[in-house]
C-alpha cells in the first residue's frame, strides 16, 4: 500500500486557485458569489485608505497567502478575505507573508451557514488565535452585521449591525468602518 506524499508550501504555489495547506492537503476554495466579494472590497479599500493615512501596516485583498507553522489543527497556511498586516515584510515580495494576519476577516459566502459551516468557521477562527492573530472579523452579507472576535477573549464576539461604527481593535488603531457603509448600495 502506498501513501502519498504530504503537500508542502511550495506545493501551495503551484496551485491554480484560492487554497490552503491544512494536514498536509491542498484544501481548495470556490470562488466567492458578487455579494461577499463587494463587501470584501469595500473592507480592503478602507483600510488600505487608514493604512495610507497611518503610514503603517499593509491592507491585504483576498487570496493573498499566508504561511505558519504547523498548528495543532495541522493547518500551515491561511487566505482571508480580506486582512490588515503589521509585520515584517518577505524578503521576495512576490511570495507569501511568513506569519498571520493582524486582522483577518472572513466575509461569508453562499456555502457559509448552517451548523457544519458555523463549525468550520469556529475551527478556523480557532486556528487563527493559535497562529497570533490578534482580531476575527466574521461578516454576514444577508444577516448585514459583523461578529469582533479578539484574541482576548476569543470565544466573545461584539455584534455591530446597522446603525453602528465597527472596529478592530487591537489589531487596527484608530480604524473604524460604519455598518451602513459597509452594506449599503452594495451592488
Amino acid at each position: 500500500m502506498s501513501q502519498l506524499a504530504e503537500a508542502t508550501i511550495e506545493d501551495l504555489y503551484r496551485e491554480p486557485g484560492k487554497a490552503e495547506l491544512i494536514n498536509g492537503r491542498i484544501v481548495r476554495s470556490m470562488p466567492t458569489g458578487l455579494l461577499p466579494n463587494r463587501v470584501a472590497f469595500r473592507i480592503v479599500r478602507s483600510l488600505d485608505d487608514h493604512s495610507q493615512t497611518l503610514g503603517s501596516g499593509l491592507a491585504l485583498t483576498d487570496n493573498i497567502g499566508f504561511t505558519i507553522p504547523a498548528l495543532a489543527s495541522g493547518r500551515q497556511s491561511f487566505s482571508p478575505d480580506a486582512s490588515f498586516y503589521n509585520g515584517p515584510l518577505p524578503r521576495n515580495v512576490m511570495r507569501f507573508i511568513e506569519g498571520p494576519p493582524t486582522l483577518a476577516v472572513e466575509v461569508r459566502s453562499e456555502g457559509d451557514y448552517g451548523p457544519s459551516a458555523e463549525d468550520a468557521i469556529a475551527s478556523k477562527r480557532a486556528d487563527y488565535f493559535e497562529a497570533g492573530t490578534l482580531v476575527v472579523w466574521d461578516v454576514d452579507p444577508l444577516d448585514e452585521v459583523i461578529r469582533v472576535f479578539r484574541c482576548h477573549e476569543p470565544e466573545k464576539a461584539t455584534v455591530y449591525r446597522r446603525g453602528e461604527v465597527a472596529n478592530a481593535k487591537p489589531a487596527v488603531a484608530g480604524w473604524t468602518i460604519a455598518v451602513d457603509e459597509l452594506f449599503g448600495q452594495v451592488l
